[in-house]
């Protein structure tokens, strides 16, 4: 196989600026309640590649030797093959990602799931395990089936065929390792030139549908996570020159190994693998935000007081912000909640007010 275990420094280096071309999505800015007089509302901006370059190195300082020594994973392995979810990941989470004091957490925290795994709770797990054992001990976790997955369909695209690669069939009474995303390629596995559209955020399972293809004897075939013991359950039976396929789901390790699953075959025989989708936690989703028509109370006299009422926000929205301005500097805002604006005039000559809502939700529903 083309795909290596290790990786060299200069490798590595690549790998850290490979994403720099990239630029993440912009998430639309919420303007703050009680924004006074026009005033520029601060928005959370588009992440420059500068800087996702910047974040991706201090992660990977940060946790490229623990993801060494806690998964048996080479760092220069997991840099390359995290490329695409630094690129891809939202810039709030990835500031966010690198405030975390466990790996556990850092990862949820860059796939948007941070919220349901704080760093406390993975400590008192850990001291929990390592204190039932006479020898201290980190557990490793090869996906995470009990959180929230989505499953993303794709269009069936080969992933290996044996037939392809110089190393050939799959010896009798023997395994290959296999990856499944995150490669610009599959074709040094015999498959598509092409990634395959597959570019999940720490997906923690693939649907494959997998082909032993003219075996040498009776036997069968298992498809299983990379790094664990090879179960006792075939995932293909086959017949002696037969061709077998199988549609399967195979959990990947979560966060990225070198590999992301193995096939032992019995007996000898080629094999072929098209992937149809993968589950992945759920990334968040940026709102859709829009601001209602402006309440204008216009000619309020010079020390006055007057309230603006926004209008209410469209059916399925809702209310993340009042905005209010006024047309002078001297007649500021003293009360601003749930679309209401409160000025007193203290200018020499009439002024106006002017109320609206920022309003928000969630594309889709």
């Amino acid at each position: 196989m083309a795909t290596q275990n290790r990786y060299s420094s200069g490798m590595l280096a690549l790998a850290l600026v490979a994403f720099a071309a990239s630029v993440s999505a912009a998430q639309p800015g919420v303007q703050a309640q009680g924004e006074r007089q026009g005033r520029a509302v601060a928005t959370t901006a588009k992440v420059s590649p500068a800087e996702r370059g910047q974040l991706t190195r201090q992660f990977v300082n940060k946790w490229g030797n623990y993801v060494q020594r806690v998964y048996n994973v080479p760092v220069g392995t997991w840099s390359q093959r995290m490329v695409s979810n630094f690129v891809s990941a939202d810039a709030t989470n990835f500031r966010n990602a690198l405030k975390r004091d466990t790996f556990e957490g850092a990862m949820a925290e860059l796939t948007g799931t941070g919220h349901r795994l704080s760093d406390e709770a993975v400590i008192t797990k850990l001291a929990s395990v390592n204190a039932s054992s006479s020898k201290p001990q980190s557990t490793v976790k090869l996906g995470e089936l009990g959180r929230d997955l989505v499953y993303t369909p794709v269009a069936p695209c080969r992933i290996l065929d044996t037939r392809n690669v110089a190393a050939g069939a799959i010896a009798a009474n023997s395994s290959r390792n296999f990856v499944a995303f995150g490669v610009s390629s599959f074709a040094g596995q015999g498959g598509s030139a092409t990634n395959c559209g597959v570019n999940p955020l720490a997906a923690t399972a693939v649907a494959i549908n997998l082909t032993a293809v003219t075996p040498a004897t009776a036997g069968f075939a298992t498809a299983y996570p990379f790094g664990t013991t090879r179960p006792v359950a075939a995932s293909v039976n086959y017949a002696a020159g037969a061709i077998v396929n199988n549609a399967l789901i195979v959990q990947t390790p979560n966060p990225i190994a070198s590999f992301d699953f193995t096939v032992y075959t019995f007996a000898q025989s080629h094999y072929v693998a098209d992937i149809v989708g993968y589950f992945a936690p759920p990334v968040a989703t940026a709102l859709q935000c829009e601001q209602t028509e402006k309440t204008i109370v216009e000619d309020i006299v010079a020390g006055g007081t007057a309230n603006a009422n926004a209008p209410a926000c469209t059916a399925g929205y809702t209310q993340t912000a009042t905005n209010c301005e006024t047309s002078s500097w001297l007649m500021p805002i003293v009360f601003s909640n749930n679309g209401t604006c409160s000025a007193r005039n203290n200018d020499a000559t009439p002024q106006d007010l002017r109320a609206s809502r920022t309003c928000c939700r969630v594309p889709g529903r």
